[in-house]
């Protein structure tokens, strides 16, 4: 409500260490970066090395994949301005956000706040081969929440929000703050619809959240685990023809590009292509080099440490979906957020809480919530049968709107008009 809330800046200096003894394999780590502290990490991995149960497939990354650090491009990732900025402008931003929410219409009577996030870092990356490579990243973010009363005293909050690398391609607050009293607006009076079967489109923000399910049951440990859906379907159809997944870690400016993996390997782009139409085959697996030993395929690149304690492949960090969009006029559910954790990555069976708005003879005509979306993930994909143009890359994991062709949605008793 226009008073700063929270000002919090906070800094992290860590070392994590992975050394191999033959077959045996260890990792540390510590924030600890004195003499005593770095020898004490040190210490600790040897030990825990001598340790460990020997494992066939372990060993250094190929040296052929290796980074050449000289020729890595410039993939504009830090920018001073946004890894800078202090804790006045930060506020400033967020303030006129949220101002604008606001004041946009007398409906928006409250906030849950306007939040203004940067941050920055750096990474130095030595291996015993020889490799040494720095390189730094920023990002920044603003997001805007604005509270309406609808009928009968139910809060209801919409939100919107932007982010980049680089501060000057931050959409301006004021204009996030208008879409966010626009997208809360049209939560007024939303209600209920019978069960039934029906088409349903995902946003760009949910559509990212059923793309996240498909990455990490793609994974080369959720295979090697068998907590997958996946297991066993390489080079089959995991996807209608409208769909290409596309792993793109060098895209200029992109939150998730690199130039390099956690291992010192090349960072390079790879995508689901076709080689039939109706299919698209799981190609590669992501897998960790272990893994991809194990089961005699060659280590796919992008390896992320993801915690400092495992090295394990970083998820999708480009992905997108291409296609043209499909016109039809039955009713169907726009999904604009989705709640819960309903999903088995075993059986890919999906089952989540909704919002969104229902749509009749194309138009948006009112506001839905409190209904079930149900499907196979594996079905899912594979009734995706429309697709839009308007991938926004604010996030590692990106994905335009699309639809699919039909979902069980359970709801309550119709309301009068429907």
């Amino acid at each position: 409500m226009g008073k700063p809330e929270l000002v919090e800046e906070a800094g992290h200096r860590g070392i994590g260490l992975r050394v191999m003894k033959g077959k045996q394999v260890a990792s540390t780590s510590t924030s600890d970066l004195s003499d005593a502290g770095i020898d004490r990490a040190v210490k600790d991995a040897i030990e825990l090395a001598e340790l460990a149960q020997e494992d066939p497939f372990a060993g250094p990354a190929d040296p052929k994949l290796l980074t050449d650090p000289s020729k890595a491009p410039d993939l504009e990732l830090y920018d001073p301005a946004g890894g800078t900025l202090d804790a006045a402008s930060a506020i400033k931003i967020a303030t006129a956000g949220e101002a604008a929410a606001l004041g946009f219409d007398p409906r928006i009577t409250n906030s849950d706040g306007a939040t203004f996030g940067r941050t920055a870092g750096g990474v130095a990356l030595v291996l015993s081969s020889g490799f040494r490579a720095v390189y730094r990243g920023s990002y920044q973010s603003l997001s805007v929440v604005p509270v309406a009363e609808d009928d009968g005293g139910k809060k209801r909050r919409g939100y919107h929000w932007t982010a980049k690398r680089h501060l000057a391609e931050l959409d301006p607050a004021d204009e996030v703050g208008r879409e966010a009293a626009r997208r809360t607006l049209r939560k007024l009076g939303a209600r209920t619809v019978p069960t039934c079967e029906v088409p349903v489109v995902f946003d760009p923000d949910a559509a990212r959240s059923i793309l996240g399910l498909l990455a990490g049951c793609a994974m080369g440990s959720s295979i090697w685990r068998k907590s997958s859906y996946l297991i066993g379907r390489e080079n089959t159809p995991v996807a209608s023809d409208l769909v290409t997944i596309t792993d793109d870690p060098l895209l200029p400016r992109a939150p998730g590009s690199r130039r390099s993996t956690a291992r010192a390997s090349r960072a390079a782009r790879t995508c689901s292509s076709r080689r039939r139409p109706q299919d698209v085959p799981l190609r590669q697996l992501l897998r960790a080099q272990a893994v991809a030993r194990e089961h005699g395929q060659r280590l796919a690149r992008r390896l992320g440490r993801r915690r400092r304690e495992h090295v394990e492949p970083d998820p999708l960090t480009g992905r997108r979906h291409a296609g043209g969009h499909h016109q039809g006029h039955q009713a169907r559910l726009y999904v604009t957020e989705m709640m819960g954790f309903g999903f088995n990555a075993v059986t890919g069976d999906f089952s989540r809480g909704a919002s969104g708005l229902w749509i009749e003879n194309g138009e948006l005509t009112f506001p839905v919530s409190e209904v079930t979306i149900s499907l196979n993930v594996d079905e899912l994909w594979k009734r995706v049968d429309a697709v839009g143009n308007d991938l926004d890359l604010r996030t590692s994991t990106a994905s335009p709107t699309f639809r699919v062709s039909k979902m069980t949605i359970a709801g309550g008793v119709a309301a009068e008009g429907t």
